[in-house]
């Protein structure tokens, strides 16, 4: 990056302290990963210059062959990945896969049912400050006091409703889920049955999870997380079909697909031109989940999930729902007397970077929270196994119970600079 160095110092030094934060520090977000070089290479490649509005072999700009053939490579990895019919890897993000889902299912005013973001699910699905709530009439399923969904409640829920979209998937909700089931109430009510699997997608990509595309009409993601590529989304059908509201191709007359009504939602309804080179290293993420070494990562990251909840107990703390499926814990504080905010401020200041969350039945506000939520899925890349998970464990435990201890804090930065050095990021140094 000398180029950069020289014309731009500034952005130049930033990227090197971020560099530095990474290669140093325990990233523990659950939604957040480390990608390869060769992912990295991708999205930094010369595709960035490129508008290619449209699909491959239907752009509305010329000059698009290779853009054309690395999207087609995406598009047929993503469904060799998840074994699916039809796949659109456009969307820039999670949040506008979603929006693409209710643009195609839903219009103003119409029910859905999603989980309760206070329970683990997410902004866009139906949060009343999101998009989702505003135009939408959403309705919500939770959690028991045991922190797993109820699916005699979602049934109930459901039947009360009568909504035209039901959705599944959550940020901070740590176990599996029951799609099957999940279909039988959106059969029943007549509903389209739709999952958001952004936060399990690599997990259930290795089958180490249960699998939505045999049961969810649509499902959508993110590519980043737990499937380890670039930031974006993605919109997958397992068996595509004709779409239940009688929308028809234009000169035909035909019933369309419900793949033409994602796609067209996707371009032109919700984005102009697709990110090339993020579609591009998508690509190259998409080939490196479809190797045997990724499923080897999937099911290490379910059991340093496993092993961190396990050892978070032993410790005295509340784990949500009593343990993890996949590469979420989320801890409930209030018998260690801090809030979420201030251990992921003190976290934070000893190079363990964490996020305040709520937890189910949250009386403290988002801003507060009484909960942090822990991930695996980067510390895993980074190599690590059980053994040093219980090491992390120890080093959270450390600091959460002395908050204002700098004499903690400054140790345990030194002993997590030391567990980095055994475990490299990136060997490559900018400054």
């Amino acid at each position: 990056m000398t180029h950069l160095e020289s014309q731009d110092p500034l952005v130049y030094q930033t990227i090197a302290h971020e560099v530095e934060r990474q290669n140093f520090g325990l990233e523990l977000i659950a939604s957040e990963n480390f990608v390869s070089k060769s992912v990295l290479q991708a999205q930094g490649s010369i595709f960035t210059n490129k508008y290619a509005e449209g699909l491959p072999g239907r752009r509305y700009y010329g000059g698009c062959e290779f853009a054309d053939t690395v999207e087609e490579l995406a598009r047929q990895r993503a469904r060799d990945l998840f074994q699916c019919d039809w796949v659109n890897v456009q969307p820039h993000s999670g949040a506008s896969a979603n929006a693409a889902v209710y643009l195609s299912c839903l219009k103003p005013g119409d029910s859905f049912l999603g989980l309760d973001l206070a329970h683990g699910g997410h902004l866009t699905h139906g949060s009343p400050v999101n998009f989702s709530g505003i135009w939408f009439n959403a309705n919500y399923y939770g959690v028991d006091t045991d922190g797993r969904i109820n699916m005699d409640q979602v049934r109930e829920k459901a039947i009360k409703v009568k909504p035209k979209l039901i959705s599944i998937g959550a940020s901070s909700y740590s176990r599996d889920f029951d799609y099957q089931a999940f279909r039988s109430i959106a059969d029943e009510v007549g509903s389209l049955l739709w999952m958001d699997m952004a936060h399990p997608a690599g997990l259930i990509a290795a089958k180490v999870l249960n699998d939505p595309l045999p049961y969810a009409h649509i499902v959508t993601t993110t590519t980043h997380k737990t499937l380890r590529g670039p930031r974006g989304g993605m919109i997958l059908i397992g068996r595509d079909f004709e779409n239940p509201f009688g929308k028809v191709a234009p000169k035909s007359g035909r019933v369309r697909k419900m793949s033409e009504l994602l796609d067209s939602a996707v371009f032109p309804g919700m984005q102009g031109g697709p990110l090339v080179h993020v579609i591009a290293a998508k690509a190259v993420a998409f080939n490196e989940a479809l190797q045997p070494e990724f499923v080897n990562y999937a099911l290490q990251v379910q059991k340093n999930s496993a092993i961190m909840a396990r050892s978070f107990m032993d410790q005295g703390y509340d784990v949500v729902s009593g343990g993890t499926d996949n590469h979420l814990v989320l801890l409930d504080l209030r018998n260690k007397n801090i809030t979420g905010k201030d251990a992921e401020i003190a976290l934070q200041s000893a190079h363990i970077t964490v996020n305040k969350n709520m937890i189910p039945f949250e009386e403290r506000s988002p801003f507060v929270t009484s909960g942090i939520r822990l991930g695996t899925a980067a510390l895993t890349t980074r190599g690590f196994k059980e053994t040093d998970i219980q090491d992390v464990v120890h080093l959270i435990d450390r600091v959460i119970l002395a908050p204002s201890d700098e004499s903690v804090r400054n140790q345990v930065k030194k002993d997590i600079h030391a567990l980095c050095e055994t475990y490299p990021l990136y060997d490559f140094v900018l400054a």
